[in-house]
């Protein structure tokens, strides 16, 4: 097996999302969540950690541990089931699924409780503006209900016209000794953030693209990481609009000038930078020239996802 990562990482991944719901909550009738103060969208790191662990699954083929899956009688199975699949052997859990690697979990087996932490956390997403809504749609289906077989029934649901959504992140090389998380899990990471985004297109996530996505890889050996990435860019509005009448990600900006002298004043500590954009992302000043301009050219490796 490939050898444990040695190096700390910084994740900074944003996306947004048009007229659809990016993390409903299912104690409020599965409104978007909001901060009420500030009106920012919030997303929880396990929605995050779904998206992630849907996309290894589904679309790679890998074995993941934290997955729904019914029996033949349509019941969900349990952990212990999942368990069982890989023999109760814990070892092999590790082994075979990459989400343990990744997220780590708590689970019994054979009456023992294990508990893995996770060297990749996240914490929750924020919009980066204050955002219209949620907006109430009504609507109605043609297939009627038993009780009213003359016409269809209603449907309701709660979105948001519009929200770019920032989140941060952490790869605990400490923790990745525990897990064995590897060089290629962190890839697959990058690559399921990325894609597993624009594959989210049930019908309450469909609207959502990744635009920007930064893996800040630190040299081995340091305890240190910089933090609080998302809390260094800054989304503003273009053409007189304000934060919630934005309706499209040509519609503004983000000024990242904090984020790149923070990387310039701390580039002796860092390896590497890894980095996707999309291309309807604007920035001030264009992101991808000055981050090389900070750290250098051969510390940086521009991402591309097929």
């Amino acid at each position: 097996m490939a050898e444990t990562i040695k190096n700390r990482s910084e994740f900074l991944f944003l996306y947004d999302i048009k007229d659809a719901n990016p993390n409903g909550d299912p104690l409020d009738e599965n409104k978007p969540r909001l901060d009420e103060e500030t009106s920012q969208v919030i997303v929880t790191d396990v929605r995050l950690k779904r998206t992630v662990r849907d996309y290894l699954a589904t679309v790679k083929g890998l074995d993941v541990f934290i997955i729904e899956e019914r029996d033949e009688n349509r019941n969900l199975r349990t952990k212990e089931d999942r368990a069982a699949d890989y023999g109760n052997d814990p070892e092999k859990i590790l082994e075979k699924c990459i989400d343990m690697r990744l997220f780590g979990a708590t689970t019994a087996i054979k009456g023992k409780t294990f508990t893995w932490t996770g060297p990749v956390q996240f914490k929750f997403g924020r919009s980066l503006h204050r955002v219209d809504g949620p907006v109430f749609i009504k609507g109605t289906t043609v297939m009627p209900s038993k009780e009213d077989k003359k016409q269809g029934t209603f449907r309701e649901e709660w979105i948001v016209p519009y929200a770019l959504i920032a989140f941060y992140g952490i790869a605990n090389e400490y923790a990745a000794k525990e897990t064995k998380l590897t060089e290629d899990d962190l890839k697959l990471l990058n690559e399921a953030l990325w894609q597993g985004t624009k594959d989210l297109i049930t019908r309450s996530k469909f609207g959502q693209m990744p635009r920007l996505l930064v893996r800040i890889i630190y040299k081995e050996g340091l305890d240190f990481y910089i933090g609080e990435l998302d809390r260094m860019i800054k989304w503003i509005p273009e053409g007189g609009l304000r934060e919630e009448q934005v309706r499209d990600i040509t519609q503004g900006k983000l000024d990242i000038s904090e984020f790149l002298a923070t990387l310039k004043r701390h580039k002796e500590k860092i390896e590497k930078l890894e980095i996707a954009v999309h291309h309807r992302l604007k920035t001030e000043p264009e992101i991808l020239n000055a981050v090389k301009e900070n750290l250098g050219v051969e510390k940086v490796k521009e991402l591309s996802f097929s």
